[in-house]
């Protein structure tokens, strides 16, 4: 198996929102999205899956370790892992930040040290660490000319990152972790119990409406900030976008029943979604390219 197999392997086994979106890029802009959303997948695996904690930090740091080897270019060690190995056929073609990629690593790490958040400012670093970065990276992948396209990036994966965190509330409680600020739920008169119950009161659907309109407010911001001569190049992120926004308002029009299950697009809403917005966008770039003519 080739590193890039392994990594379409991994991202296609994930079920992920996000594998919808790439079909519809080029070949070369594909494999590298793909191989930075397997190295997510591997690295979030490590805190998830396993239950020894000093065995989880060792991984991390070994991971770390592949990341810095596949800048230094050092024959004494070099990569190994097929993830690693992926990236580094595409280190040439992208500008993938090193920092980037070991700030995923950090943002991981912080769910083996903090299981509750007082504020939201204190979860903005996480957020940013675990999805923000990840969106400057793949506006990297996905090309652009104009530096408010890194604004978009970075407030697009603040979205996607608090609609995870509505969607995976229960699930996440039940780990220990609970991303939902103590502030905010001591807002609503609620506590982490409460989170691990099947039960949606009044309480509870008002502090996750609360949720809602934040990460609401995140993607219109992003969408904003998005300028139009940028676009076309980043519409696989749009395609998220667009398939988490509509999930959004899934939970929205089910009342805020997260605790009770789990909700969910099927893949072939998400892949119509995909089809749809890629048409939008590539209608759009043509318009856009007929006024500059």
């Amino acid at each position: 198996m080739t590193p890039d197999q392994y990594c379409q392997n991994k991202a296609a086994a994930s079920g992920s929102s996000f594998y919808s979106s790439f079909r519809f890029l080029p070949e070369l802009k594909r494999r590298a999205i793909t191989a930075l959303y397997a190295f997510c997948r591997e690295v979030d695996d490590v805190v998830d899956e396993c239950k020894d904690e000093t065995v989880a930090r060792q991984t991390l740091n070994w991971w770390r370790e592949e990341v810095s080897a596949l800048y230094k270019d050092n024959a004494a060690r070099p990569v190994t892992h097929p993830v690693i190995l992926a990236l580094q056929s595409l280190r040439n073609d992208f500008n993938l930040s090193e920092t980037h990629l070991l700030e995923i690593i950090d943002g991981m790490e912080m769910d083996l040290d903090i299981h509750q958040y007082p504020t939201f400012e204190a979860l903005s670093l996480y957020c940013y660490r675990a999805a923000s970065v990840v969106g400057l990276l793949s506006a990297e992948i996905f090309g652009f000319n104009h530096p408010d396209t890194l604004k978009y990036a970075k407030d697009l994966g603040m979205a996607f990152q608090l609609t995870n965190i509505l969607r995976d509330v229960r699930e996440d409680a039940q780990r220990g972790r609970v991303y939902l600020p103590q502030d905010e739920l001591e807002k609503f008169s609620l506590g982490r119990k409460d989170l691990t119950q099947a039960i949606t009161s009044d309480a509870v659907q008002a502090l996750f409406q609360f949720q809602a309109d934040r990460a609401k407010a995140y993607y219109q911001k992003a969408l904003d900030q998005l300028p139009e001569e940028d676009r076309y190049a980043q519409r696989t992120g749009l395609i998220m976008a667009e398939i988490y926004q509509s999930l959004l308002d899934e939970i929205e029009q089910d009342g805020f029943r997260v605790l009770e299950h789990r909700i969910k697009l099927t893949p072939t809403r998400k892949l119509w979604l995909a089809w749809r917005t890629s048409r939008r966008e590539k209608k759009r770039h043509r318009q856009l390219l007929r006024k500059q003519a």
